[in-house]
């Protein structure tokens, strides 16, 4: 259901290991979406954390692979610690840059680990329901209709909710997604059919679905507001 490695190495705890990665994004000649390396550290933390908190870990550090040169380095942690402050975490970062040889556009893989107690198995929710959070958006879309980006700290305060599963969408789609989280087999709802392109990327998990009982329903679209698309 995840992409996260969960690895064990105690009778009690796993580590968590999820990872980004983006290319072409940032501000060289070449790259086919100009924005500031802030933008790029930001939302490439986002999704390494969102998988991270999906598979129940709490992160503890952030490794960056920079490929955009010496000079972006300071701006992709900064975008880092603006995901980090969204959600109250305090991660160390570190990381290295490709300086040897000058690249034509930017890339950054990125990293967070986590910690899990072994025993927080997620189990299956029967009666479920599910639902879309925001909605998926691509390259300049981005930064054009930030107001549809479903909120890191809205993800977090889901995930912490009992008898909950979420589920980052990212550049699969959103029907790729679905099946893991849909038993039934019976596919992504009409309502959200109509309002979204099912297929499409999200991107950098600019949406996210979520799985749950039906006596949560009302808080789930309290806390989520308009981003809340059901089924």
């Amino acid at each position: 259901m995840n992409d996260s490695l969960i690895l064990p190495f105690t009778e009690s705890q796993s580590l968590v290991v999820s990872c980004d990665n983006s290319g072409g994004i940032g501000l060289k000649e070449k790259d086919l979406v100009q924005v500031p390396y802030e933008v790029v550290g930001y939302f490439s933390f986002r999704v390494a954390v969102m998988e991270c908190l999906a598979a129940g870990g709490s992160p503890m550090t952030v490794v960056l692979h920079n490929f955009c040169g010496d000079e972006a380095w300071e701006a992709l942690k900064i975008g880092v610690m603006k995901g980090m402050d969204e959600i109250g975490l305090d991660l160390s970062i570190t990381g290295s840059t490709e300086s040897n040889m000058p690249l034509l556009q930017s890339a950054l893989g990125l990293m967070v680990i986590g910690k899990l107690r072994n025993e927080r198995v997620m189990k299956p929710i029967l009666q479920r329901k599910m639902a879309l959070i925001g909605r998926p958006l691509v390259g300049e879309e981005v930064m054009k209709q930030q107001e549809w980006i479903a909120p890191l700290s809205l993800y977090k305060g889901l995930c912490e909710l009992e008898e909950v599963q979420v589920l980052p969408v990212g550049s699969k789609g959103i029907a790729y997604e679905w099946k893991h989280l849909d038993p039934s087999g019976e596919g992504v709802s009409a309502h959200i059919r109509s309002q979204v392109d099912i297929e499409k990327s999200s991107g950098p998990s600019t949406c996210f679905l979520i799985a749950y009982p039906e006596h949560l329903e009302d808080e789930i679209k309290l806390q989520s507001g308009p981003f809340f698309m059901g089924e």
